[in-house]
């Protein structure tokens, strides 16, 4: 196990009507003058934005408005959001939402008093010093933003897709998270969702640290309660405690919790972060692409963690695996792509997200997906150097086959 810092400050309040405290929450942590963000218009439609306001008023806490934040959040909403903070003498930022919501009111925390451009942060041109307090009504549990310091835009000028994580600084000071408020999301969204946490957890089990059995079993064990608790919430998308074991699912695979004494690596969410900048595609359903086809060329490059998690999450045992499976470089190999197998099918049959990139861009031809693999794979590495990834080194050369057994 490495040496670590674990830093989790965030206040969680969870539970049926929790969003009813917003006011009293945010004037806890010091707000005057609130910036209230959300998205498409479901939290306007379904209430909850009167309900957040009308708590605020209680307090005496004033507020002003940002909405239409969408999926992959872009540079437009931080910089509009920006302007608002600085006219509004805005001290406190409440997102009310999802990921996407939670991480352009991140970008604009540390962006307000920044004299230069807040994507200076993303491109490595400036360091992250201080940012104003966040809060967040969570009512899609997927990005775990509500309990990371990471935050994650598009820059819509140069489609280019970067994050940037400052765990002392950026995370939330408090996340309400009320279960029920889940219960309409759209099946798409939910699955999505379960897959993004899951891949989360994925990205630090997959190290090459060793002795590292607490964080392990933390990840195993939270990678079968999102299967479980998965297929339930699918099947009924208003069982309250399916809903809430997800909700935190989400929450515990992004906040560092799973990853403590790791090396973690993030290979595949950089390579799908080229692809969801591009084509606009939902986040977690790249992830459910992207994800078994790293996983199965690491099978016959790097087996040990695949098999481990063959094993440990979808139970593969040595008499399970075909005579076929001499073929392979390796029994670990074998047991590794068994896993996979099955991984697929919870994806596809179980959440029913697209494995393929057929399937997440029915709109392009086999032929069209093929020629853009040349443009992803240089603009991957165009952000990310010309080798990047912990757990095994990814170049042009293994970028290119990854988007290939996508295929």
């Amino acid at each position: 196990m490495n040496n670590f810092t674990f830093y989790s400050p965030t206040e969680f309040v969870f539970g049926r009507d929790t969003e009813l405290q917003a006011g009293q929450l945010a004037k806890k942590y010091g707000a005057s003058r609130v910036l209230i963000a959300y998205g498409g218009g479901s939290a306007v439609r379904s209430g909850l934005l009167d309900r957040v306001k009308a708590s605020l008023d209680a307090e005496g806490v004033a507020h002003v408005e940002l909405g239409g934040i969408q999926p992959n959040p872009t540079d437009v909403k931080v910089r509009e959001g920006i302007g608002i903070v600085r006219r509004e003498n805005v001290d406190f930022l409440l997102a009310v939402g999802g990921g996407s919501v939670i991480d352009t009111l991140k970008a604009v925390a540390c962006g307000a008093g920044y004299e230069g451009d807040f994507w200076d942060y993303y491109i490595g041109k400036a360091q992250v010093t201080q940012a104003l307090p966040v809060g967040v009504v969570l009512t899609i549990p997927a990005a775990g933003s509500e309990g990371s310091g990471n935050t994650v835009i598009t820059n819509s000028t140069t489609l280019q897709k970067l994050g940037i994580k400052h765990p002392m600084i950026l995370r939330p000071k408090f996340a309400i998270m009320n279960p029920a408020l889940t219960f309409t999301l759209p099946a798409w969204h939910t699955a999505s969702g379960i897959c993004d946490m899951m891949v989360h957890i994925l990205e630090r089990y997959f190290t090459n640290t060793v002795n590292t059995e607490v964080a392990d079993r933390m990840c195993e064990g939270v990678l079968m309660a999102c299967i479980n608790e998965g297929r339930k919430v699918m099947a009924n998308p208003e069982d309250y405690d399916a809903r809430a074991n997800i909700m935190w699912c989400g929450m515990v695979a992004h906040n560092g919790t799973c990853g403590v004494g790791c090396e973690e690596d993030w290979s595949g969410h950089q390579m799908e972060h080229e692809i969801s900048a591009l084509y606009n595609v939902t986040h977690g359903a790249g992830l459910a692409v992207i994800t078994p086809a790293y996983m199965t060329y690491m099978a016959e490059h790097n087996p040990r963690r695949m098999a481990q998690f063959a094993e440990r999450v979808f139970h593969v045992t040595e008499d399970q695996i075909k005579p076929t499976s001499l073929e392979f470089n390796s029994h670990e190999t074998a047991i590794a792509l068994e896993g996979i197998r099955r991984f697929k099918i919870f994806l596809h049959k179980d959440l029913g997200l697209p494995i393929r990139l057929g399937g997440l861009l029915p709109d392009l031809s086999e032929d069209e997906i093929r020629e853009a693999i040349p443009v992803l794979v240089e603009r991957l590495h165009k952000n990310k150097g010309p080798k990047f990834g912990a757990f095994y080194p990814i170049t042009p050369e293994v970028s290119t086959e990854i988007y290939n057994l996508a295929m």
